[in-house]
């Protein structure tokens, strides 16, 4: 049997070698590292975590992003799995020691019996390939993106991601610092004091936010006019939009309460332990392009962090993506070529959990177009046909609302189709407020993980009577 050929080696990439091996289907797994490096990777490994060492929240009753992690646990996501076993405490979140869990995806690919790992740069799909999936993510190499551009005669979108400084925990000071998480409240592998918290008083806030928006930038001028991606925004955009943007943003003090002074808190710092052995924690939201020098001096403002080491500063790199729901087909083919598949950031899902999923289902659909049987689609009311319904344009012909504008984003519940019906008291009662929310949520949950079942069941009848 032919094998699918996968360029690129992140999530979605290794993801879709993983179910297309699941399937019985070869594949060739071509990545560019070693060989060719990216402004933002810093080992060979393949799904290499360079952001946030957070998969969020693994809430599957109340967080899309939970449910999302439940059903691709139920299709045995490699992803999901490495990082199931690689989990750090995170309160609510599912976090994982990141040199673990490339380590976990690596050896598990290259020791597949069906999978072989090509280091090599592709700058353009053979001929020969009849059955391709481009995963190379926010960083295409450019020669590569000029071949898919050539192809679709589109210009493809850009946006910026910033990287969050990492500090060695034996430099906090904890008897300003505590460890916390909001509302106490305990995740896998967790405890409910997951986060390190530094207050701010009003006054040593204002100065913060004051130094963030003096402070020298690294400016891209041939980049200017890139759009920022809403939930990655750098702190010193957030600043710039004004004085109370931080303190109900990544600086919310909400869900805390400081053990070394009775007062009300005005704002508050978290970071968020990145790696199993916990000596090393992110700034959480301090996504930054701020230079290296200011970063030290004003990070270091932030009471706790007076004499913080980093293990690594933030930083920014591009990101590019398809104008998906226009050039993909509802099986993530290229419409232009239908030779190639797309997954992962390059469809402009965000998210390390939205790119793997993306792989999960492009990896599925080229192995049933290999063994020539028609790719089977998860219903739109499970989180992963909701965000292949989101990539693809599935939804566009129930929207009337003229020229669509295509943007990164993560999973979410407004992506769902809507209820049947609204969920109500248990008197008959309409819900309102927070209570419809929830019940909303709950019922929304519900539906998908039923639906979901339903689909793999008859998955499995339709495979026994093949």
């Amino acid at each position: 049997m032919r094998a699918i050929h996968i360029v690129g080696g992140g999530l979605a990439g290794a993801e879709a070698a993983w179910q297309a091996a699941r399937c019985g289907v070869p594949a060739v797994l071509h990545e560019m590292r070693p060989h060719r490096g990216t402004p933002a990777h810093k080992t060979e490994k393949l799904a290499e975590l360079v952001c946030s060492n957070s998969f969020r929240s693994d809430d599957s009753a109340m967080n899309a992003v939970g449910l999302l992690h439940h059903e691709m646990r139920r299709l045995c996501s490699l992803v999901i799995t490495a990082a199931d076993v690689n989990q750090v405490p995170a309160g609510g979140a599912l976090a994982v020691d990141r040199e673990g869990f490339s380590a976990a995806v690596t050896a598990a690919i290259e020791r597949h019996p069906l999978i072989e790992v090509k280091r090599e740069e592709v700058i353009e799909p053979p001929a020969e390939w009849d059955n391709a999936i481009i995963a190379t993510g926010p960083l295409t190499s450019p020669m590569l993106a000029e071949a898919i551009r050539a192809r679709t005669g589109e210009q493809a979108l850009a946006f910026f991601d910033a990287i969050a400084p990492i500090v060695h925990k034996d430099s906090i000071d904890f008897s300003i610092a505590w460890l916390q998480s909001r509302y106490d409240k305990s995740g896998p592998g967790g405890s409910g004091a997951d986060y390190v918290n530094c207050p701010l008083s009003r006054e040593e806030y204002e100065r913060f936010v004051a130094a963030v928006n003096a402070a020298e930038k690294v400016e891209f001028k041939e980049w200017e006019g890139t759009p920022y991606f809403d939930g990655c925004l750098p702190i010193e955009v957030m600043a710039a939009r004004g004085l109370e943007t931080l303190r109900h943003g990544p600086l919310k003090p909400v869900g805390l309460v400081n053990p070394h002074r009775c007062e009300r808190l005005y704002a508050v710092a978290q970071l968020r332990q990145d790696n199993k052995l916990g000596t090393l924690f992110n700034m959480v939201g301090f996504q930054t392009k701020l230079r290296h020098g200011e970063q030290t001096r004003v990070f270091r403002m932030i009471p706790g962090l007076q004499n913080a080491e980093f293990a690594r500063l933030g930083g920014l790199h591009r990101n590019t993506y398809l104008d998906a729901p226009k050039l993909l087909d509802g099986a993530l083919r290229l419409k232009a070529d239908l030779r190639l598949r797309f997954a992962g950031q390059i469809t402009g899902c965000e998210g390390y959990v939205e790119s793997a999923a993306i792989g999960l289902l492009a990896g599925r659909f080229a192995a049933a177009e290999r063994l020539a049987e028609r790719p089977s689609v998860p219903p739109p009311t499970t989180a992963l046909g909701a965000l292949l319904a989101h990539v693809t344009g599935g939804h566009l012909e129930t929207i009337d609302a003229g020229p669509r504008s295509y943007q990164p984003m993560n999973i979410n519940f407004g992506l769902f189709p809507p209820l049947d019906e609204e969920p109500r008291k248990p008197t008959g009662g309409k819900l309102r407020g927070p209570a419809r929310a929830q019940a909303r949520k709950e019922a929304i949950t519900r539906r998908a993980k039923a639906d979901l079942e339903a689909w793999l069941a008859e998955e499995s009848r339709t495979n026994a009577a093949a």
